[in-house]
């Protein structure tokens, strides 16, 4: 089969539809029923370091998405469906293989779609992509269900015992930050489950949920199971999957005010949802942390990705004893890091994902100096005087001095900035943490256990690090409360999720 990677000219295809092995990646289409389709209209794909359009993405009609959908539940009802759970894993496998098989194809797609640097690719996107495929395929080999037996009332007994089913066709959406990771992180326990999926990738990152279809294919996973429809959100593909009455469930992973949306319109049909939505996440730094371990550690915490993920820290709270001292050690941690190419080496800052994002997250930064801040390091953007001033890029940033109550201490930036603010009792840092609307992550720096153990069990928030920050074990359960999500995913609770559980009851 040939790769998508720069194979075949678009135009040298007729025709509706294509096969895997003419696609080309510089013309992004739908993968529907094991074909490549073109969409009936087109739309940009923007290289963010630098402004340039990549390629043109098929945008799927409404009518195509219905063939996805329908191709997904013929899939279903097929080969797919009457899989035992040892083949389904066997081939989920084979598909962690096949993606690094593609490991250097999928890592420069992803960096050029996102503009985030190939080391983190390299090393997270990619790799975990596979990983997840793997973790679930046997996962999903050993999980067990309860069983009771049960005193009838004539002095019988009866046993019940629980069986999991596929949930059905499941609508994915994906957001841009993670794309592949995230993509894979629903897919892989989806597929698991005997289910089939429609994915419907961020219009900003189109590249690898298309390209893993070619591991799909390679892997041996049948036509229908895995589909792409490309697209926006309302009025587009997102719109037109989360609506459609075959849909069995929804997965989402983006901004809150999105997930709502997405809750309005599957309400009428009471579909299973599961969001993973915004943040505004607090890290709580005592005096008696390990201070190099704390700052190194929230400096990956604020800067990673340039700030574009869920879990990331923008509010920093730090004992007043060690305040000044920890300003200017991570002030030192924001001037070194080096914004650059994606695709080089030493490069640790990539741009923001698009000019609408980057003048959001500059909005940002000047309402920071109107409501009071002092501008501890950044807060505007940069010059390189080349092509990446056609770029997103923004300065790694850091404020203090503002009050609780500021917009900036609310509202979620999902940029490079973080605030930080004294506190002079663990009451009073806990009380401050917890005062938003979000609740996905938090992180308490401390070299005392019992104040971690205490201090983490009262965080309203889905997962609580201590000493660490985005150490993940893929089987722990993973989501937010409040406006950050509904339901978990990881381990058995993404099983669960992705499985209708049917208790039979024998009377014995």
């Amino acid at each position: 089969m040939r790769r998508l990677c720069f194979s075949v000219p678009y135009d040298s295809v007729d025709g509706g539809h294509v096969t895997p092995q003419e696609a080309f990646v510089k013309s992004i289409l739908n993968y529907i029923d094991g074909q490549f389709v073109r969409g009936k209209q087109q739309f940009a794909d923007v290289n963010p370091a630098d402004g340039t359009v990549i390629a043109e993405v098929a945008e799927a009609d409404e009518g195509q998405v219905d063939e996805a959908v329908g191709a997904a539940r013929s899939a279903l009802n097929a080969e797919w469906g009457s899989l035992s759970v040892r083949d389904r894993a066997e081939r989920l496998h084979r598909v962690g293989t096949a993606i690094e098989s593609r490991f250097d194809c999928l890592v420069k797609a992803e960096v050029t779609d996102t503009g985030k640097p190939v080391s983190l690719a390299s090393k997270l996107d990619v790799p975990r992509a596979a990983a997840n495929f793997r973790v679930f395929a046997d996962l999903v080999k050993m999980a067990g269900l309860e069983s009771f037996q049960t005193e009838t009332s004539d002095g019988k007994s009866a046993l019940n015992y629980a069986v999991r089913k596929p949930l059905g066709v499941i609508g994915v959406i994906t957001p841009w930050n993670l794309p592949l990771l995230l993509l894979t992180w629903k897919v892989a326990p989806a597929l698991a489950c005997g289910n089939t999926v429609v994915v419907k990738p961020s219009e900003e990152t189109p590249a690898t949920a298309t390209l893993l279809a070619e591991a799909m294919h390679d892997a041996g996973i049948p036509n229908g199971v895995y589909n792409v429809v490309h697209g926006l959100g309302s009025g587009s593909a997102g719109e037109f999957l989360t609506r459609h009455p075959d849909v069995n469930a929804i997965t989402f992973t983006g901004e809150s005010r999105t997930g709502a949306e997405i809750m309005k319109t599957v309400a009428s049909s009471v579909k299973p949802v599961s969001f993973e939505l915004g943040g505004k996440n607090a890290a709580i730094v005592f005096a008696d942390c390990e201070f190099d371990e704390a700052i190194n550690g929230l400096s990956d915490a604020i800067f990673l990705n340039t700030g574009q993920v869920c879990l990331c820290a923008e509010r920093i709270y730090v004992e007043r004893g060690i305040f000044d001292r920890f300003v200017a050690a991570l002030k030192r941690k924001a001037e070194s890091l080096h914004p650059g190419w994606p695709m080089d080496k030493d490069t640790d800052m990539g741009p923001l994902i698009s000019a609408q994002h980057r003048d959001k997250v500059v909005f940002y930064y000047r309402l920071a100096r109107e409501e009071g801040a002092a501008v501890v390091v950044g807060g505007g953007v940069p010059q390189f005087g080349d092509a990446r001033d056609n770029g997103f890029y923004v300065q790694p940033t850091i404020y203090t001095g503002l009050p609780e109550s500021a917009r900036c201490m609310k509202e979620e930036i999902f940029g490079p900035v973080c605030h930080i603010t004294p506190f002079d009792s663990e009451d009073e840092a806990v009380a401050m943490a917890n005062d938003t609307k979000y609740g996905l992550a938090a992180s308490i720096w401390t070299t005392n256990l019992t104040c971690g153990h205490r201090v983490a069990q009262k965080m309203n928030v889905g997962i609580t690090w201590v000493n660490c920050w985005y150490l993940r074990d893929l089987r722990t359960p993973f989501g937010g409360v409040g406006l950050s999500g509904i339901g978990r995913e990881g381990g058995m609770h993404s099983l669960n999720f992705y499985s209708a559980l049917n208790n039979i009851c024998i009377r014995l």
